[in-house]
């Protein structure tokens, strides 16, 4: 039931080549928070970033981003040289990502690689192909929009000329022929995105780590989106916005956000039964575990503010769709995983909303201790949260918790001080007692950005709203993962029962070797895989509302009482008998017979007795492989390999029991090292008489 995770977009990973991706170091993390009893990941959204280089504001709701493609892969697969995109500026600084030269050099590079897989149309061609046939109802719409978009120098939709920016027919049939190199092109971007995150989404899925996605309520005003259907939006008949997107003034902002993204037309959405939002949110629940929606309360009501208008300080509240477009979404997609992003202005509605549909909401601790925050004792001090919400230390709109620290009041810092019931002068230690205040909370999920466990200031903040120019560029720095964090992640996850129960399962592939090879393809042979673009039958598969009911299914995690007899003295005492005298005994006994009937005997007592403590599967077809050398009457090979799998069925239940529990079994696998030298020569003289 409960779970912790961290929150570190993709961009900020330290993978070579000026970007975080889909690259070796992806996979890394993914390892790390494995071994520090992590259950999820959250990243920012996946989008193909546009103006101001904000996830938020995407060219394409369904489309991903094309800097996240590890150019590593591509060399591993031919299509690029090492040396051309070592060649290539990417920036200087290690821990910033300058946008301006990726622009220029990533897409030079893609389109290189994409010209020599079109010229040797290999196997995986036909996978190509058959990409975009299942993709075809988005996919088309954003390519020719990105074509068009670069044969007429980055200007957004609304200025083209009247014909293209309209869709007249015969102007689209037009461009597709002129740009259709192009259009293939921006195709091949996007497969070679979802293969590569697919790929790594099913790595981190067979680890226990579960990928939490973001996605914005609103799409961007220069996107495909409203370029394709511009019936989804309050557009007036010449197709320019009546009214846009933002937030009103508040304690964090004297003019309010002026966001700029076209507001829907809900009358509209709600005459086609919300068929936008379902085939939305279908896309997303095929690409996450889980979809954090951003903005949520803008389903209540939305902040609409005149199009003409520079600042967010004159518009006004309008109601939206309420639980209508919910009770649409689960009738099509069954139940869906969703985290409620419900900060800032709430209102009673609001609330009522979130209660009603069931999904957990966020609980932000910075909002607890800050004075500008109205309603932050009652929303966001620990004592006031139910089970049913996700709570973190701060978001990527939020400073760094040591960056925040260094700049609240004296007054909000010793609000901090007071509810844990003594002083913290030092201020790297009071970040570790923050998030100690969260992982102790009884909210199911704890999700703690990656720079508060490394104890990062301000320079490591991702966003800082209503500012251009500074922000979503922070990069970790290679082997910036330290021990020291890993290990306060993995001490504050145990202390506080957030810790995975992990079954032992097939291997996932190791991280290096993963991120090397050609990433695997979506056919119709393999679309229904549970970590590909699944079918429809997959969309449909329960997922049970809250992460009380949901969170422990993906590594098997059992309830509080049964992680008690599994870890505690029932599972030492099993462990004792299933790994010690008795094991030994039905070895030597059934060496005595032959070596066939010997090892089915012993492969009986090892299956029943370490059953709750490794693969079954994997163990069994060890022991088929020691069988068929111990054929015959050759009782030493026959005692070696089921001593073999003994071992092996020990070292699995090293990884899940108490470390009391894990002394003893090795104290045992001494033993039974021990002993062998002198089992073996007995066996050896009785071979000769």
């Amino acid at each position: 039931m409960r779970a912790s995770g961290v929150l570190l977009p993709v961009s900020s990973l330290s993978s070579k080549y000026g970007i975080g991706c889909f690259s070796k170091e992806a996979y890394q993390f993914v390892d790390f928070l494995k071994k520090n009893g992590q259950s999820y990941w959250q990243i920012l959204p996946l989008g193909q970033t546009s103006y101001g280089d904000s996830p938020y504001q995407s060219f394409s709701t369904f489309a991903g981003n094309p800097y996240f493609i590890s150019l590593e892969k591509l060399i591993s697969k031919g299509l690029l040289r090492k040396k051309d995109c070592d060649a290539c500026d990417f920036g200087s600084d290690p821990a910033d990502i300058d946008y301006g030269k990726m622009y220029r050099v990533r897409y030079r590079l893609l389109k290189k690689a994409f010209q020599l897989f079109y010229d040797i149309k290999d196997a995986e061609f036909v996978e190509f192909l058959a990409f975009q046939e299942q993709e075809a109802d988005w996919l088309s719409d954003y390519a020719l929009f990105m074509a068009l978009k670069d044969y007429f120098k980055g200007k957004s939709w609304v200025e083209w000329p009247d014909d293209i920016r309209l869709r007249e027919p015969e102007a689209i049939k037009n461009y597709e022929e002129t740009l259709k190199d192009q259009i293939l092109f921006y195709k091949y971007v996007q497969y070679e995105f979802f293969s590569q995150w697919e790929e790594l989404k099913s790595y981190a899925n067979k680890l226990g780590v579960q990928m939490i996605g973001d996605i914005p309520i609103y799409v961007a005003l220069d996107s495909a989106d409203a370029w394709a259907q511009p019936e989804l939006f309050q557009f007036d008949k010449d197709r320019r916005p009546v009214a846009v997107a933002g937030c009103p003034p508040d304690g964090f902002s004297a003019t309010g956000q002026l966001w700029g993204n076209p507001l829907y037309d809900w009358e509209y959405h709600k005459k086609t039964g919300y068929a936008w939002w379902i085939r939305r949110v279908g896309a997303c629940r095929r690409m996450y575990d889980v979809i954090r929606i951003d903005h949520f309360r803008g389903f209540d009501e939305y902040y609409s503010i005149p199009a003409k208008d520079q600042t967010a300080e004159f518009g006004k509240w309008e109601k939206g769709p309420g639980i209508e477009l919910f009770h649409a979404l689960n009738k099509a997609l069954g139940e869906l995983n969703i985290i409620v992003e419900d900060l800032g202005y709430i209102t009673d509605s609001v609330r009522e909303l979130v209660r009603a549909v069931g999904f957990p909401n966020m609980k932000v601790l910075e909002f607890a201790f800050d004075a500008r925050d109205s309603s932050g004792p009652r929303d966001y001090l620990p004592y006031n949260y139910d089970k049913n919400c996700v709570v973190y230390t701060g978001t990527h709109d939020n400073e760094t918790l040591r960056g925040w620290l260094d700049s609240i009041p004296k007054a909000d810092y010793g609000m901090i001080e007071r509810y844990l019931g003594h002083k913290v002068e030092d201020k790297d230690k009071m970040v570790a007692h923050v998030i100690r205040l969260a992982q102790a909370s009884s909210a199911n999920l704890c999700i703690v950005p990656m720079q508060d466990y490394l104890g990062l200031d301000n320079k490591a903040r991702i966003n800082e709203p209503s500012t251009l120019g500074k922000n979503w560029r922070w990069r970790l720095l290679p082997n910036q993962l330290t021990p020291q964090a890993g290990l306060l992640m993995k001490n504050l996850t145990k202390t506080y029962g957030r810790l995975p129960i992990v079954r032992t399962e097939a291997k996932a592939q190791p991280a290096d070797k993963a991120a090397g090879e050609p990433a695997g393809r979506t056919t119709e042979k393999n679309v229904d895989k549970p970590s590909g673009r699944t079918a429809e039958k997959n969309v449909d598969k329960p997922s049970g509302r809250t992460f009380e009911k949901n969170v422990d299914e993906p590594s098997g995690r059992t309830t509080e009482k049964n992680m008690e007899e599994s870890s505690g003295r029932t599972a030492e005492k099993n462990m004792e008998e299933s790994s010690g005298r008795t094991a030994e005994k039905n070895v030597n006994k059934n060496t005595e017979q032959n070596g066939g009937m010997a090892f089915d005997k012993a492969n009986k007592h090892v299956q029943k007795d370490t059953a709750h403590a490794a693969d079954k599967k994997t163990i069994f077809e060890d022991m088929e492989k020691a069988a068929a050398q111990a054929v015959g009457k050759d009782f030493g090979k026959a005692a070696s390999a089921a001593g073999k799998v003994i071992g092996q069925a020990a070292g699995a239940a090293l990884e899940m029991v108490s470390d009391k529990v894990a002394d003893a079994a090795a104290e045992f696998m001494f033993r039974k090292a021990a002993g062998k030298d002198s089992r073996k020569d007995s066996e050896k003289k009785a071979e000769r008489k």
